[in-house]
């Protein structure tokens, strides 16, 4: 086993910062030693945005993202090794995620992509890398994700309780830790990524702080009912998402029968929209006692208060309540899962993904010397 330090390193759809966390791992133990969250300047996120809802750009404008992505991840990495007095020697490797600007796992072609080199994180940090956990297990013919229900399984699971794990970052994911039952998980369409779409349209906000402008309208229930009525929420698992389905044009496309909205009703029908797909799914798979929820959703009072409302008798709280950062979650998956990597394990679960077996997942960009 790659017993060690480990540092995880995530960029998710919402764009609001890169996710760094320490850890100490072994075959029983994830242990978080400490975490920072780096800007992600404006300029960059506006690029990712067009990038992800379609905008055409060249090869060589591909390539430049790509090369400033992997150094704004060595930045971010840097930082927490300096703010911790660590060299290189102290950390086993990275997991690096990457960021997604095209995930398609339906099609002739299932394809993903994410980008920022880790070349330029090696070379920085003098820290073996791990990335590009998706595209094996696809090439299994799985969906390539959602990645983090192993983690949820290896770190939250209860053989007594029913617990079932919300992930809200720009998608919504669920993780079901049954017990007696395979560990399944899936996305359940839009978390935060509409609500921050919008506001960001209509008030140049990157997310609605604390829900308050989605508290200020009223939820528009024909409008939610069409939204409900997309094709996408019931299809069956395994399933996964992202911008490239739902985005502004996604919300335009349903508003066209509903002309004269008000922007602030539509924000407060989006949130909804995500408690509705997230409360469905859980019902649908019999319920939980407890739902514990990570990720920037989280720290919205509105949204966690309609899946409360929607979901009595569970308890739904945030994974703190379990000792458990939700702002450092996926960040610490990646870093199990470099864990994985490096010591020979699989790091997918077929029952999740679809995929024909078990993998060892992730591709190794080594420091010297060789891993």
């Amino acid at each position: 086993m790659k017993s060690g330090r480990y540092i995880g390193v995530m960029s998710g759809t919402s764009l609001d910062g890169v996710d760094v966390v320490l850890a100490a791992i072994d075959d029983h133990v994830v242990a978080r030693q400490a975490s920072y969250c780096h800007p992600m300047p404006q300029a960059l996120r506006q690029q990712i945005l067009a990038v992800c809802q379609g905008q055409s750009l060249t090869l060589s404008q591909l390539g430049q993202l790509d090369t400033r992505l992997g150094k704004l991840f060595a930045e971010a990495v840097m930082t927490l090794m300096q703010q911790q007095e660590l060299d290189a020697e102290d950390v086993v490797a990275i997991g690096c995620h990457g960021q997604t600007v095209w995930h398609e796992p339906q099609g002739e072609a299932p394809s993903t992509l994410q980008i920022g080199d880790n070349n330029q994180i090696v070379a920085t940090t003098g820290v073996t890398v791990v990335g590009d956990f998706r595209r094996r297990d696809m090439a299994l013919g799985g969906q390539g994700a959602p990645l983090v229900p192993a983690f949820h399984q290896a770190l939250l699971m209860d053989s007594q309780e029913r617990r079932m794990v919300l992930n809200i970052g720009g998608i919504a994911n669920l993780s079901l830790l049954l017990p007696g039952e395979p560990v399944r998980g899936y996305d359940t369409g839009p978390g935060n990524m509409l609500i921050d779409a919008w506001i960001w349209r209509h008030q140049g906000k990157p997310y609605d702080k604390e829900g308050n402008w989605a508290r200020s309208g009223q939820v528009v229930t024909p409008l939610l009912q069409q939204m409900l009525s997309d094709p996408w929420f019931a299809l069956p698992p395994p399933k996964s998402t992202g911008r490239e389905y739902f985005n502004l044009g996604w919300v335009e496309q349903h508003l066209q029968r509903f002309p004269g909205v008000a922007p602030a009703d539509v924000q407060a029908t989006l949130t909804e929209l995500t408690a509705l797909t997230v409360a469905r799914q859980v019902m649908l798979n019999d319920g939980c006692e407890r739902l514990l929820v990570c990720g920037g959703g989280g720290r919205n009072p509105l949204l966690m208060a309609r899946l409360a409302a929607h979901l009595p008798g569970t308890e739904v709280g945030p994974t703190e309540a379990l000792g458990i950062s939700g702002d450092d979650m996926e960040a610490l998956a990646f870093a199990w899962l470099a864990f994985r990597t490096l010591s020979g394990l699989p790091g997918n679960l077929p029952a999740v993904t679809g995929a024909s077996r078990e993998t060892v997942l992730g591709a190794i960009f080594p420091a010297n010397p060789l891993v």
